[in-house]
């Protein structure tokens, strides 16, 4: 997908109610995110994942660059959650 692509799909869903997850670090949140967005970094995500909602939760997860949204990605399938769409980078928003 392009990243306008992307940012399209990631908006469409989260006006069905996805929630907007962002794993980067506080600081890298408080540079800037979508309104939306709740933070919970991707090193403390195993510990939070409740956080997020229950495993039926559908997700919409993004980091910088989507290294950390991929691995996010992972942790919140181990955990159960089966419906995540990747936006990889906050800039494809």
């Amino acid at each position: 997908m392009t990243p306008k692509e992307l940012s399209e799909k990631a908006r469409e869903l989260v006006g069905q109610g996805w929630v907007l997850l962002d794993v980067r670090t506080p600081e890298e949140y408080r540079g800037g995110h979508p309104e939306a967005a709740r933070n919970i970094p991707v090193q403390e995500l195993p510990q939070r994942v409740k956080e997020v909602g229950p495993p039926g939760t559908k997700v919409v997860v993004y980091c910088q660059a989507g290294g950390r949204s991929a691995r996010a990605a992972e942790i919140l399938r181990a955990h159960g959650f089966a419906d995540i769409f990747d936006l990889k980078s906050v800039n494809n928003w």
